[in-house]
């Protein structure tokens, strides 16, 4: 495994403000590209172990070079997830990397594993790192996540930058300067291959950028750059804990706006609520906890949750006399949260953060 680096720069001063690692098999053979090197490791029942190997020869690369980058972005796909990181990796960490590391998640990663993908998130903030959520325009379920993730980093796709004028680009590019600067998120453009190109990026919204303008991929001991110094320092500082918000799905509500009792009323108005949004072509994730044998007042019952929802999770681990549900689509967010002990009491979200950060408490239950 010999990884490629190709610069991301500022798209304002064109310095170079990092390397993203890009996976290369054993060069001049069938396995050079990362197309057919991951077809066979999947065939092979072995993705994830040579996921993890690229994690790592990019990390070794990056500290072996002579001047190592301030950024460091490393892919990483959902088939690494729901493993435990190697020895090899963490001992890397912990000597104390002479960059910051941003993981990228793409959209696949985010619904295929969410549990493991909110670990590893909130493993990246511990140690300093950062995060980067790629591809992002391909889908609708990757600007349903922004807020669920709130990466340091948005990248968007390059098909954006190809076809800049329609209305999916202008939608997403919208969307997606709303989300950066409620969190002060860099957003990245992908394929930037011309002047024309550059001023595109920058038109839909795009700080820093990659592509061929700026340099092909090379070996990190080709590869000839002046780092901006404080790269680093221009994306948000790291916050441990963030992904794994204590307390159960209610709590974490109730600190956003405060229950009120849960009447037979009110428990049907938010059902009705959440079912009209469920009913949605648009809807794009939907996250519930519901006991076993249910609560009164409730309803809704796990199959209305699936909807037409492009992902749905119920957590096989509920919350015992607790039921919670969070619908999140691009740009909106509503959840209902019931609690079931000495009396029953009701909190309703429509604030799209709140909504967010009952839906990491939710994530955090499931494997």
């Amino acid at each position: 495994m010999q990884p490629l680096f190709q610069p991301i720069v500022d798209l304002s001063t064109r310095a170079v403000m990092g390397l993203e690692a890009l996976a290369r098999g054993p060069a001049g053979t069938a396995l050079e590209f990362p197309d057919r090197l991951f077809a066979a490791a999947h065939a092979a029942g072995r993705l994830g172990e040579l996921d993890m190997l690229c994690s790592e020869r990019a990390l070794e690369c990056a500290v072996a070079a002579a001047v190592p980058p301030p950024l460091l972005f490393v892919n990483a796909e959902p088939a690494v997830m729901n493993q435990p990181l190697s020895p090899r990796l963490i001992e890397l960490i912990d000597r104390g990397l002479p960059f910051r590391e941003i993981v990228e998640y793409t959209e696949r990663a985010l619904p295929a594993l969410p549990g493991s993908a909110m670990r590893i998130a909130g493993l990246a903030q511990e140690w300093g790192n950062g995060l980067a959520l790629d591809d992002v325009g391909v889908d609708p379920m990757s600007l349903a996540f922004l807020p669920i993730l709130e990466p340091e980093v948005i990248k968007l796709d390059m098909s954006l930058i190809r076809d800049p004028h329609t209305a999916h680009a202008g939608a997403v590019c919208a969307l997606v300067r709303a989300e950066a600067k409620r969190t002060n998120a860099v957003v990245i453009a992908e394929g930037i291959e011309t002047e024309e190109d550059l001023h595109t990026a920058r038109r839909l919204g795009a700080r820093w950028g990659q592509g061929w303008l700026f340099g092909r991929p090379a070996r990190i001991d080709h590869v000839d750059h002046q780092y901006d110094p404080e790269a680093a320092r221009a994306l948000r500082p790291p916050r441990p804990g963030f992904h794994q918000p204590a307390g159960t799905p209610f709590e974490v509500a109730a600190r956003h706006r405060p229950a009120s009792p849960g009447t037979a009323d009110a428990l049907a108005a938010a059902s009705a609520r959440l079912r009209d949004l469920i009913a949605d072509d648009d809807v794009s994730i939907v996250v519930a906890s519901s006991p076993d044998a249910g609560l009164a007042g409730i309803t809704v019952t796990p199959q209305e949750l699936a909807g037409r929802a492009r992902s749905v999770i119920l957590l096989d681990n509920p919350i015992p006399d607790e039921f919670a549900a969070a619908v999140i689509g691009p740009g909106y967010g509503y959840a209902m949260c019931v609690r079931a002990a000495d009396a029953v009491e009701l909190v309703t979200l429509d604030d799209l953060p709140a909504v967010a950060a009952v839906t990491r408490v939710l994530l955090n239950r499931q494997g």
